[in-house]
């Protein structure tokens, strides 16, 4: 399967969420490519830290810029799953990723900058749809609030009810510490010392609901 993280806006979360889909998977013992087509090169930094600290299961990662859709063609029957970082903009990388990728996970933070970007992120699936019509496409609501009271999330997912071409997850990530303790040390949140149970409780529950929806 091809899972593709993707998104219009920078700072949602998305190699975040890449990183630990990927780990998880090769947790799982399957075999896992990580593509990282942000020229930011986070996941691949990610992965390098991995590989520093003899951190098991590797990884394996490449860098892909421009127009990915041949490449992950070409490796697709080399691996179990592979898993794409698309960076946080409009781009070549992503346009051609959503043109094989079987599900794209965009992850969302409830705010109104955030949420403007979804009537491209709508149109941008519906024209992929057009050559990959088994696409499945996703918004996860990611960085929510620690508190109850705030019901920014609940309104972002009635909003969504607006594109068509979307889908709200069930399952959603908390704003925790944790994730940025485990990606500085090349980790998944189920791997980080001491473990943080409620962060290791949502990444599992996204990810068994990316694997099965």
């Amino acid at each position: 399967m091809i899972i593709l993280i993707g998104g219009e806006k920078g700072g949602t979360g998305k190699t975040t969420i890449a990183t630990n889909i990927a780990a998880l998977l090769a947790i799982d013992e399957n075999d896992v490519l990580l593509v990282d087509t942000d020229p930011q090169k986070t996941a691949s930094f990610w992965s390098l830290t991995r590989d520093e600290y003899n951190i098991e299961p590797r990884i394996t990662t490449i860098q892909k810029f421009d127009n990915v859709k041949k490449e992950v063609l070409a490796l697709r029957p080399k691996f179990d799953h592979i898993v794409i970082d698309a960076g946080g903009r409009d781009s070549m990388e992503l346009r051609t990723s959503l043109l094989v990728a079987d599900k794209v996970f965009f992850p969302l933070r409830a705010s109104q900058f955030d949420l403007w970007t979804l009537a491209k992120i709508n149109s941008h699936v519906s024209d992929a749809r057009a050559i990959n019509e088994n696409l499945k496409a996703f918004v996860l609501m990611n960085q929510n609030s620690h508190n109850p009271s705030v019901k920014e999330n609940e309104e972002a997912c009635d909003y969504l009810d607006e594109f068509d071409e979307l889908n709200s997850m069930q399952s959603s990530i908390t704003e925790r510490i944790a994730f940025r303790k485990a990606a500085i040390k090349g980790l998944s949140i189920p791997e980080l010392k001491p473990e943080d149970k409620k962060a290791t409780s949502e990444i599992l529950a996204v990810y068994e609901e990316m694997m099965n929806v």
